[in-house]
């Protein structure tokens, strides 16, 4: 099952994506989609909904994140060996975790901004874990219960405000939309093995990155497993698990985002993002 939530920000309308591509109201049947709605349970109640009794939605200007409610969103950095390698640093042999604001998110076409101050502003195209039920302690073997879906995630980054200012890496990963998410939740049931999807990104029509997530060094399950040994994770956090090599900063020499510039992203499955990069304003 593919749910999305569409519409102006602040004003997204649930719906689920029928077999031929067309975006289904499912507003008579849920307010939202979040929390316990991502429980195994309501995902079961909506999967049985007819498909073809949901009214079409016709001319969908904008796709908000697919699921609302996240309170966590955690990431996983160097969890390719191949990235590790470009990026000069050597392979983990644990997860390297820190956080992505929440306020970062936004929907997978909506235009990313560049911030005050940018100088190195990147791309990563990433798997997102999207959790269903609270999760402390889990282990890896139960891990994938706990997953409501997966989405496509664009972490972007400032590597300048990243490795070069003092601190966490967090400061240069949670700027305003540096979390594009989407365009659907795919349910777990739907995606099978996270570990066999092919993803990519573009830059102005050029391919940078080509990967799959079965050269991840730490899988989904040991990573929902491990994160939940630190925090508890609640319904609609987000683990987004890593990039596979080509980002920007491996580049020789390094390539950043400037305005203007167009990305385009996806994951097999999991559908595509696209948005360009703009300057910045306060109010987006």
């Amino acid at each position: 099952m593919k749910l999305v939530r569409y519409g102006a920000v602040g004003q997204e309308k649930p719906g689920l994506v029928d077999r031929d591509g067309r975006i289904r109201d499912l507003s008579a049947h849920v307010p939202d989609i979040g929390g316990e709605w991502l429980a195994p349970a309501r995902l079961a109640t909506l999967a049985a909904i007819p498909v073809d009794s949901l009214p079409p939605v016709d001319n969908v200007e904008r796709l908000g994140t697919p699921f609302a409610g996240t309170r966590q969103f955690v990431a996983i950095g160097l969890n390719y060996s191949d990235h590790a390698a470009e990026t000069g640093q050597a392979t983990p042999t644990e997860p390297i975790v820190f956080t992505k604001a929440v306020s970062c998110l936004q929907g997978p076409d909506d235009d990313v901004r560049k911030p005050r101050d940018s100088t190195k502003m990147d791309w990563e195209v990433e798997l997102g874990v999207v959790i269903g039920r609270r999760a402390s302690y889990v282990s890896e073997e139960e891990a994938l219960d706990y997953v409501a879906g997966y989405v496509v995630c664009d972490d972007l980054s400032e590597r300048a405000f990243q490795l070069e200012r003092l601190g966490s890496w967090d400061k240069g990963k949670g700027c305003p939309t540096f979390g594009p998410v989407g365009p659907w939740l795919v349910t777990a049931d739907e995606v099978g093995d996270p570990q066999d999807l092919r993803m990519w990104l573009d830059v102005n029509g050029k391919r940078m990155q080509d990967g799959n997530t079965r050269t991840m060094i730490f899988s989904c399950a040991y990573l929902v497993s491990y994160v939940s040994q630190f925090m508890e994770l609640q319904p609609g956090d987000i683990i987004t698990t890593g990039t596979p090599p080509g980002v920007g900063m491996g580049q020789k020499p390094p390539v950043f985002l400037n305005e203007g510039d167009v990305i385009e992203l996806g994951i097999d499955k999991l559908g595509t993002q696209k948005h360009t990069v703009r300057a910045w304003n306060h109010g987006k």
